[in-house]
């Protein structure tokens, strides 16, 4: 499992870019990494290298939001996810290197679409209801995806801004979410054999970008526009979603 020069500096990027979204936008760019690692690696190592990861970031993001999220609906989230995670297990037991490189570049351009989409309209402040199985819908989405390719962000975001919940709840209980499911994730991640020495050493060579990342986006959080962020980032997601599907058409 080997990457060059270019491969390190985009993964590192978009590890940063993933720690900024976790902490201060609600995670709606946790895809990032995955698929820009899978330009350079298996998408089943990539996934392997950014879960713990993720997990150091989850465990930096609920000392920093603690007390904020909204449990009421984390408990009909949660499960659903959980629900999710099954589903995403059992498809990358039959899905060839290739296939899961279509699906994730299906996956990367859909999630881009949404959220350019999703631009044109702000975040309200309330606390609107939404159907329960509207939490469950995007509950497993979430979980189904971020099983396959750590991109359980659009789901959730399309749950929290029905709710029109303040900034602060907005990113608190999406933050609460993913350490839950992410946690949920590494015993199924063990049990398939995705984890290896080499993913295992990637991991730890990435995870001090961890601090830089959070630290960044708590301070975008309180000082930088969302907008100009979320569109850079969006199409980056995007066009490597295109190249993905491409690789696993052509491959």
């Amino acid at each position: 499992m080997q990457m060059d020069a270019l491969g390190w500096v985009v993964t590192a990027v978009a590890i940063l870019l993933t720690g900024i979204s976790k902490a201060g936008l609600g995670g709606a760019l946790g895809g990032l990494a995955v698929p820009f690692m899978s330009m350079w690696i298996s998408p089943r190592d990539a996934v392997a290298v950014v879960l713990p990861i993720l997990i150091v970031m989850d465990m930096v993001g609920i000392r920093v939001w603690r007390g904020k999220a909204e449990w009421g609906d984390l408990r009909h989230l949660i499960p659903a996810a959980l629900l999710g995670i099954g589903l995403g297990t059992l498809l990358f037991g039959v899905l060839s290197d290739r296939m899961v490189k279509v699906v994730l570049g299906l996956i990367a351009i859909a999630f881009a679409a949404d959220r350019l989409l999703r631009n044109r309209a702000p975040v309200a402040r309330g606390g609107d209801t939404v159907p329960r199985r509207f939490a469950w819908l995007c509950g497993t989405t979430a979980g189904f995806t971020s099983t396959l390719a750590h991109a359980g962000g659009p789901p959730i975001m399309a749950y929290l801004l029905g709710r029109n919940l303040p900034k602060e709840a907005f990113v608190a209980t999406s933050v609460f979410f993913f350490t839950a499911i992410n946690l949920a994730k590494l015993p199924f991640y063990v049990g398939i054999g995705l984890f290896s020495r080499d993913t295992l050493l990637m991991s730890a060579m990435l995870v001090p970008l961890v601090p830089v990342g959070v630290w960044l986006g708590l301070r975008l959080l309180r000082h930088i526009p969302e907008r100009p962020f979320f569109l850079f980032a969006t199409w980056a997601l995007g066009l490597s979603g295109v190249k993905l599907l491409w690789d696993g058409v052509t491959g």
